[in-house]
């Protein structure tokens, strides 16, 4: 299987295939691209404030057909169209780069749509806050059916996602018909928590997952003696590290190994490998809450996940990784499984052309990523797989 690649650049793709995999139509998604095909050639950069006016402007078409729905008591198919309008707005703003004009209203709008969106169609994603040192983490809490307590994985974001975006994914869903419910968190660095409290990452990730387990002990559908970590893209830094330090966590995995970041940062200035996102170099400083490039690279030299810090994972726990991803090296899905020596259960799955899911994060194919996943957590943290 291969990305879908309308655009003659990796970024724009990729965002592309973000909007497909999280439920984009691919019909409104060629009425959004044809018309700035010409300006995705000049490069990832040049172009984005005409890519986020084409998605902005199908997202208040689709709004404008969901009042057309609610006003005759069509709720469900108005939140239908709702969901992909939130989604074409959170990818448009995602492709700006930081302060560009229309980003922040671009952002507050989605969040406004998705949330009128889980309420008309009564979708199993609860909007919490978790009490952090400083500030909080925004996330969305979708619950197994069924009497509890449930086990539950907390699953983070990457470098550029957020929390709707993993709810997107599908993970939480098959997590839930697998019994097992999901806390889908914006944690610092990423979502809400950049965007509106500006709390740059942190890559001790311990500190603000330890904050997720704190959480749902208070919570009496969680079982506090089953609970996982997972995370995507950079997330497969966040997750393993936070399982090596919060001997509370019962199993993990990562999908994509992000085991040495800051060795990425040296290739990329390199121009070895593809970057996730447009305006990158700006993204990541805002990110990390760097004012110059010295300063975000000694912020993210603890990005590294090298130096014994997986001896600390004592539980079960799962390396996914896409056996052609342009990003991150598969040589770093080896490393984080070699590493893992204290594990009384470890795994490497490297998603392969018999599957799919060989891009980034399965960029080209997220249902085998989500599917191999969903099951593991079924296996050991007592959920079923059917």
């Amino acid at each position: 299987m291969a990305l879908f690649e309308y655009f003659p650049n990796y970024i724009w793709n990729l965002s592309v295939s973000i909007a497909l995999e999280s439920g984009g139509k691919i019909g409104e998604i060629v009425d959004m691209c044809q018309p700035i095909r010409d300006a995705a050639a000049s490069g990832a950069d040049a172009g984005t404030p005409q890519f986020m006016a084409q998605w902005v402007a199908m997202a208040e078409r689709l709004i404008g057909l969901a009042d057309e729905d609610i006003a005759a008591g069509r709720a469900f198919s108005a939140s239908d169209k709702m969901e992909r309008a939130a989604l074409y707005l959170f990818v448009a703003e995602r492709m700006q780069g930081h302060g560009a004009p229309g980003r922040e209203e671009t952002y507050a709008k989605a969040r406004d749509i998705f949330d009128r969106s889980t309420a008309l169609g009564k979708i199993n994603r609860e909007r919490v806050e978790i009490p952090l040192a400083q500030g909080t983490m925004p996330a969305l809490y979708t619950r197994a059916a069924g009497p509890g307590p449930h086990p539950v994985v907390v699953y983070c974001n990457g470098l550029d996602s957020c929390k709707e975006l993993l709810y997107w994914s599908n993970l939480p869903e098959a997590l839930a018909r697998r019994g097992i419910s999901t806390l889908s968190v914006d944690q610092p660095g990423s979502g809400e928590a950049l965007r509106l409290q500006q709390l740059p990452v942190d890559p001790h990730s311990e500190n603000w997952a330890s904050k997720a387990v704190d959480w749902l002990e208070t919570q009496p559908d969680a079982d506090p003696k089953r609970i996982g970590m997972t995370g995507i893209s950079l997330g497969g830094h966040f997750a393993p590290r936070a399982v090596a330090y919060e001997p509370r966590f019962a199993s993990g995995a990562c999908w994509g190994a992000n085991h040495n970041w800051a060795e990425v940062q040296q290739k990329r200035l390199n121009r070895e490998g593809e970057n996730p996102v447009p305006h990158y170099w700006a993204h990541v400083m805002w990110a990390f809450g760097a004012d110059t490039m010295e300063d975000f690279l000694e912020k993210a030299k603890d990005m590294n996940l090298n130096g014994g810090h997986m001896d600390g994972v004592k539980v079960p726990f799962l390396v996914t990784h896409g056996a052609k991803d342009r990003q991150i090296s598969v040589d770093y899905a080896q490393d984080c499984y070699d590493q893992l020596v204290n594990s009384p259960r470890r795994e490497l799955k490297l998603f392969t052309e018999r599957e799919g899911g060989v891009e980034h994060v399965g960029a080209d194919n997220m249902s085998y990523g989500c599917d191999y996943i969903a099951d593991w957590f079924a296996d050991t943290l007592g959920g079923h797989a059917g």
